[in-house]
């Protein structure tokens, strides 16, 4: 592995960090802090001005802790925070505040935000390019004009997400617009559908991947979907489990139909017990991406902190009466990872 230092800097000259810029690096307690460390140094290197802001925490929660509380942060209680990152040009996130208000309204300001918590060799061995930037813009554009989304599997999936302009969420590793979040690593684009426009069925069958829970599939698990709501989740021992999963939230919005996307990154892996948050998993070139939970990422109100990614292999899925995946595969040519 390169150094932290070197491969921090090797991100940043992508979001286009240069002098008479500001670069807040946002951390919390001791959690993170050779990531924080690195970034701060990368982008003096780069001749921006910095600001370490460091959220103090007597046990500061890890990523995989807050991706299972999603939208929960300490800025609340730190305000001085909020402020230096809103008035930088661009915070470097290395706390996770996916999901929360916090970051929206950084990036109300105009402050881009770069999100980075998998593990260095993660990091490494994924690291974006404008090439992997060029095929997901060239899905972005599909999905913003098409009306319907939908997908089926050989498990019995066959769902249909009615769209209506709704925000598109574009990742692709790294930010250089103002007010633009990204998350390296990644390699996918999702959406949300209109209100109450989604039904049908969501079969996840075995070897797909449920997080934050971080477990493989061993037997089908049915979402049964109505007006954009799981009426029910059946199965069996792991369809008990995640109901009972949701339910321990002790609210209802949990079980919401969120986004749903596809991966294009040829360079993940598909391996629940890899170590991070799942980013392998969810940006997964040709996989699927069902969701349940918040949308307030897409402009909803729905800020629940049950948030369950499932990446699904093998599914086919149209964008009005276009064919985009095809059994796993992306179909088309400009999304597509061609032979060198």
């Amino acid at each position: 592995m390169i150094g932290l230092t070197k491969l921090f800097r090797r991100e940043l000259e992508l979001c286009e960090v240069r002098p008479g810029q500001t670069v807040a690096v946002l951390s919390e307690g001791d959690q993170l802090r050779d990531f924080a460390e690195a970034s701060l140094s990368a982008a003096r290197s780069l001749g921006a001005a910095i600001v370490d802001v460091n959220v103090p925490a007597e046990h500061a929660l890890d990523a995989n802790e807050r991706m299972a509380n999603i939208g929960r942060n300490g800025l609340l209680q730190n305000p001085w925070a909020i402020d230096l990152c809103c008035k930088a040009d661009m915070v470097v996130d290395h706390m996770l505040l996916l999901f929360s208000h916090e970051q929206i309204a950084m990036q109300k300001a105009g402050t881009r935000i770069l999100l980075a918590v998998e593990p260095q060799d993660i990091l490494e061995r994924l690291f974006p390019s404008p090439e992997l930037r060029r095929r997901v813009e060239a899905g972005e554009a599909r999905l913003k004009a098409a009306r319907t989304l939908r997908f089926v599997n050989d498990a019995g999936t066959d769902v249909t997400y009615r769209l209506g302009g709704n925000f598109i969420l574009s990742e692709y590793g790294f930010t250089a617009t103002p007010g633009r979040w990204d998350h390296w690593p990644s390699g996918f684009l999702s959406t949300v559908a209109v209100k109450g426009g989604v039904d049908g069925r969501v079969v996840l069958a075995p070897g797909d991947i449920i997080y934050p829970v971080k477990s493989a599939v061993a037997e089908p698990i049915e979402f049964a979907i109505r007006s954009g709501v799981v009426e029910e989740v059946s199965g069996g021992t792991q369809a008990a489990e995640l109901r009972h999963f949701m339910a321990s939230y002790g609210d209802p919005r949990a079980n919401a139909v969120s986004h749903i996307g596809w991966g294009l990154n040829r360079d993940c892996r598909w391996d629940a017990r890899l170590p991070g948050i799942g980013m392998e998993g969810r940006a997964y070139y040709g996989n699927v991406l069902f969701s349940l939970g918040p949308d307030t990422e897409f402009g909803g109100d729905n800020n629940t902190a049950c948030h369950l990614d499932m990446p699904m292999r093998n599914c086919t899925l149209w964008l009005d009466d276009e064919l985009i995946v095809e059994a796993g595969e992306v179909v088309p040519a400009d999304m597509r990872v061609h032979a060198r």
